[in-house]
């Protein structure tokens, strides 16, 4: 099956970096806010920059939180589009997608708020596909200042103050808490991995 992928388009994100991540891995992703695009790609990214109340009211807005509910194609989120899949969110006190379990909560004001910068994963799962060829000693850049916890679709943590959901997943639905496309080699392969499944 060839890869048709796209990048929702719901306002806030540096989706030129995210489009250029894609595409050294071989993959041309569409950028689109049409719930209809997103119901046709075989994998779609939700990314996100800014807050949770105004990036669900962009979805609201565009009916595209109908259409990522409904989708049971691959499914990545992405910063803040992995903190949208959850139930709720501390970040204005807001409903998200439900398509995980749990709640986003503010990570701790030590050592620094928010979390900024490198940081490793530490796996939870013994093998999964999202994460082949990823381990211990790689890096990711991270920038976000609320973070799920761990739960039952924890793939890997990582910690900032206190552990937190890094890379998570059920079924169809992906997150990684960290930006692949400022991940270098690491950030490619995460991507690689989630165009393959």
């Amino acid at each position: 099956m060839s890869v048709r992928a796209l990048i929702v388009a719901a306002g806030g994100a540096n989706y030129g970096s995210l489009r250029e991540a894609c595409r050294r891995v071989g993959v041309d992703a569409e950028l689109s806010d049409d719930p209809a695009r997103v119901a046709a790609a075989t994998h779609v990214i939700l990314p996100g920059v800014g807050a949770a109340a105004q990036a669900m009211e962009a979805l609201r807005t565009r009916s595209l939180d109908r259409a990522l509910r409904e989708l049971r194609r691959p499914l990545l989120g992405v910063c803040l589009g992995m903190q949208l899949l959850y139930e709720h969110s501390a970040e204005g006190d807001v409903e998200g997608l439900g398509l995980l379990r749990g709640r986003v909560r503010r990570l701790p004001a030590a050592p620094r708020w928010p979390h900024m910068g490198w940081n490793t994963l530490a796996p939870r799962v013994a093998d999964h596909p999202l994460l082949r060829g990823i381990g211990r000693d790689d890096w990711f850049y991270f920038v976000h200042g609320y973070a799920a916890d761990e739960g039952e679709t924890t793939l890997a943590a990582a910690a900032h103050g206190a552990p937190f959901a890094a890379v998570v997943a059920r079924g169809h639905v992906h997150g990684a808490q960290f930006h692949p496309e400022k991940s270098a080699a690491a950030g490619r392969r995460l991507l690689t991995n989630f165009f393959a499944l």
